[in-house]
Parts: structure tokens; sequence; C-alpha cells
């Protein structure tokens, strides 16, 4: 089954196509546009590849296996968001809000996820390669099982964050920052 096509997505009967184009008028500053809010909207199994998210209200979406890819969410509130089987790559997510957000298996390379709350957000088993964590917030965030291979984590606080199972040895750490050691097998 393919991805549906943005002009067949509807929210509180609106087309998703004109809430989008009024969207982009409000972050361009031109007459006629409004800020959306897509609060608890079904965008699941989508095609929103390149769209303009910039500073929308996301919160409690799903946008369960949807294809995000080069979207540009910077400032877009997304707490609780579904964003399970996901692609995002190279999305730009500069100081996004994701508090709570479920990234479960989340195709996620390449993104921009600089000065980001990311707090209690689920990346478990999400492939994060090449992601920019630098400035973001992860207290809580569970990242079990996750692929960040040449991450970026400079300047980020990693206390409190679950990186059990994660191999850390080519990401860019924070000063100081010691990665957990995995378990010697006994002989």
């Amino acid at each position: 089954m393919g991805l549906r096509k943005l002009k067949s997505i509807k929210y509180n009967g609106k087309q998703l196509r004109e809430i989008l184009e009024a969207h982009e008028l409000f972050f361009r500053g031109k007459n006629g546009g409004a800020r959306a809010d897509l609060t608890g909207a079904d965008l699941s199994h989508a095609d929103l590849s390149g769209l303009n998210f910039s500073g929308a209200i996301l919160r409690n979406a799903s946008f369960e296996g949807s294809n995000l890819r080069t979207a540009r969410l910077p400032g877009a509130d997304l707490s609780g968001a579904c964003l399970k089987n996901a692609d995002l790559r190279n999305t730009d997510m500069t100081e996004a809000i994701l508090p709570g957000a479920d990234l479960t298996e989340a195709q996620a390379s390449g993104v921009e996820f600089f000065r980001c709350n990311l707090s209690n957000a689920c990346f478990e088993g999400a492939r994060l390669r090449n992601v920019n964590l630098r400035g973001a917030t992860v207290t809580g965030a569970r990242f079990s099982g996750a692929d960040m291979g040449v991450a970026i984590l400079r300047e980020t606080d990693l206390t409190g964050a679950d990186l059990s199972g994660v191999d850390l040895s080519t990401a860019l750490l924070p000063k100081g920052f010691a990665p957990p050691q995995a378990a010697k097998k006994s002989a």
C-alpha cells in the first residue's frame, strides 16, 4: 500500500493542502496567513516530504510511517507526537519541541536536532546516523538500540538519557563525557 497523498488528507473539515498554504503565508508574514494548528491530526502513512511545517502546532499528531524527508520543522511543537517508523532523513528540526514524542525505529539520519527539546522522547531502535544533537535537551530520552554513528552530541547534557546498547565510538561527545562500557563477557 502506498503513502497517502496530500490532497486526500483532511483535518477538521479542511484540506491539509489549504491549511499548509495558509501556513506558508503566515510563515512569510503575508496577509491571509494562519499558523497551522494540527493538534491530534492523523497524518500517518502520508507523503509529506519537503513541506514547510516551521513553527506549526503538531501536538499529539500521528506521523507514523509517513515520509517527511527534507521537511522543514524548525520551532514546530511536536509534543507527544507519534513519529514511529517515519522517514525523517535530512529534515530540519532546529529548535523543535518534541518532549514525549515517539520516534521508535524512525529513519532519522541527517536530521538537524540543534537545540531541540527532546526530553522523554523515545528513539529506541531509530537510525540516527549523522544527526546534530548539539545543545539539545535529552533528559529522560530513550536511545536504547539506536544507531548513532557519527552523531554530534557536543554541548549536549546527556545526564538522564538512556544510551544502553548504543555504540558511541564514532560520535562527537561532550567534553568529559565517558560513554558507558559494554558489559564484559565472563570467561
